[in-house]
This record gives structure tokens, sequence and C-alpha cells, in this order.
């Protein structure tokens, strides 16, 4: 039963993420939001509502664990699954402007949460507030910036038949998307729990595996076809700025409506580093070797070093 309701739970939460992205879109057209702003704001924090409504379910349910767990494996999983994988089956270009801003902005992000755990155990509303605070600054110096090339395809990105969507099917994709989060979110956690229980392991390693692996299939998903279609598979920068926001506005809103405790001890003292070390990892990879290329090497190296951290989070 447990079982089910995971994957229950993971599914209601894909359709839920999907029709919400759909009607954010559409609504922001209506409210004339240009092509730029809907991709760099409105989508980025539609995509990442489940990954907000399980860690914030999570943290309300007193399974602090989860909701931490929930975006270090999901940023840990961007990484070396999603790209690991994505790079084995097509290599992937990467543009001469990604370190100059996103990926500085993700240590930054990665390096504050780990300051702010290790303080005092708790990722406080006041320090949640401070994540957020400093992600709007960045998504301002973004859309600052965002006349650049390097820019431009955020905004090709996002679907232009939305923009001619009625305010009913607006309506009726907002009422599934959140039904499907609501329940989505529920089922998944409350599924974690009693499988945890049941085969002995922590909510912990349930959380920093199955559920964050759950929570990037789309990605994962959307990445692999693209690459076996030959297409530009995923935008390094994009799957950065997916990790920050993970950091900043899943952990960061969430402490701000309860505040996150560290009950794990696994997190301080190991799976932050993992998520921090795959991060910082990126620069060398692109400028090491064949540079500004993930190829299939690095992205076995990639994938390898993810299988390991799957291993280790078991023992």
């Amino acid at each position: 039963m447990n079982v089910l309701l995971i994957i229950l739970g993971l599914v209601l939460l894909v359709v839920g993420g999907e029709f919400l992205v759909r009607a954010s879109v559409g609504l922001s057209f209506k409210l004339k939001l240009s092509k730029l702003v809907i991709g760099m704001t409105v989508v980025s924090f539609a995509t990442s509502a489940p990954e907000l409504l399980v860690s914030l379910q999570a943290a309300l349910d007193g399974v602090s664990d989860i909701a931490l767990g929930n975006v270090i494996g999901s940023n840990i999983a961007n990484i070396g699954l999603v790209l690991g994988i994505t790079a084995i089956i097509s290599p992937l270009i990467i543009d001469r402007e990604f370190y100059k801003l996103n990926w500085p902005m993700l240590m930054f992000m990665s390096f504050a949460l780990y300051f702010f755990l290790s303080n005092d155990n708790v990722l406080s509303s006041v320090e949640g507030a401070i994540l957020f605070i400093v992600l709007i600054g960045f998504l301002f110096l973004l859309i600052r910036d965002s006349r650049k090339k390097t820019k431009a395809s955020i905004a090709e990105e996002v679907d232009e038949s939305l923009a001619v969507v009625s305010n009913f099917k607006i309506g009726i994709w907002l009422i599934i998307g959140a039904a499907g989060l609501y329940y989505g979110s529920e089922w998944l956690v409350d599924g974690a729990k009693g499988f945890a229980k049941a085969v002995g392991i922590s909510d912990y390693a349930i959380s920093v595996t199955v559920i964050a692996i759950g929570t990037s299939v789309p990605e994962l998903a959307a990445s692999v076809i693209a690459a076996l279609k030959k297409e530009k598979a995923i935008s390094l920068g994009n799957l950065i700025g997916s990790n920050i926001f993970n950091i900043a506005s899943v952990l960061g809103l969430t402490a701000m409506i309860k505040p996150i405790v560290v009950e794990s001890s696994k997190i301080l003292s190991t799976n932050i580093f993992w998520m921090i070390c795959f991060a910082a990892i990126l620069i060398p990879l692109v400028f090491f070797g064949k540079r500004f290329t993930i190829g299939r090497r690095k992205g076995l190296l990639l994938f390898i070093a993810y299988l390991i951290f799957i291993g280790l989070a078991f023992s």
C-alpha cells in the first residue's frame, strides 16, 4: 500500500505540475507579461511547485528530514542523473556565459544553506526569507540582462499557443493542478513515511533517493527524449537555475511558513557536501578535456558518482 501511495503521489505531482505550468503561463499572457519574464519567473516558480508542496507537507507533518532530503536529493539528481544520462546519450555544448552568474549563485545558495543549517540545526523563518529575497534579487539581475543572447532561449521555451487559451480553461487547469499537487504531495509523504518504517530505513534515505528521483523524472524524461532526437537536450544554465530555485524558493518558502529542523545527522555530515560537490564539479568538467563540452565520458563520470551516492544513502 505504501508503494502504491508513493507511485500515485508521484503521478499526481507530475500531472498537477504540468497543469499548473500551463495555467500559470496562460494567466501571465492575460496579464500582458512578456515571454521573457514568464519564462524566467512564472515557469520557474510553477515547475518548482511539486518540490515545494512535498517539502511543505513534510514540514507540516513534522518530518523535516523529507523536506530537506527532497531538495538536497533533487539537486544531486539534476546534475548526477539528469545531466549525466543526457550527456551519455548526446554530448552537451555549454554556453560560455553559464559560469558568470548562474553557477556562482548556485554555489552561494548551497553554502548559505549549509551555513544556516550548521549554525543551529534549524532553517528559521528569517533565514528562509533571506534565501527567498536573494532569489528575487537574482531574478532581477537576470531580467535586467535579458536582452543578451544567452538569455534569449528562455523566452523561446514559452509556449505561445497558451496566449489564446480561454479563461475557463485556465481556471480548470488551475483546479486540476492545485488538486494534483495537494493530494500528490500528501500521498507521497504518507507513503514515504510508511515505506521507510516498514523496511527499517530512515525518512531521509527515502526522501534523498526515491522522492528526489521521482520529482526529477519529468526533467529526465524530457532531456532523454530531446537527446535521442538529437535536439538541444537541456540548458546547463536552466538546470542550475532549477537547483537555485529548489534551495531558495522551496526551502526558503517552506521555512518561512514553518522552520525546518535538521533531524538526520547525515544531512550535515555527508549529503549536503555531496550536493555542494556535484555543483562544484561542473566548472572542472566544463574547462578540462574538451572545453565547454560535457561529453559521454564526463556524463558517465557524473552518473557513476550518482550511483555511488545512492548506494551510500542506504548504507
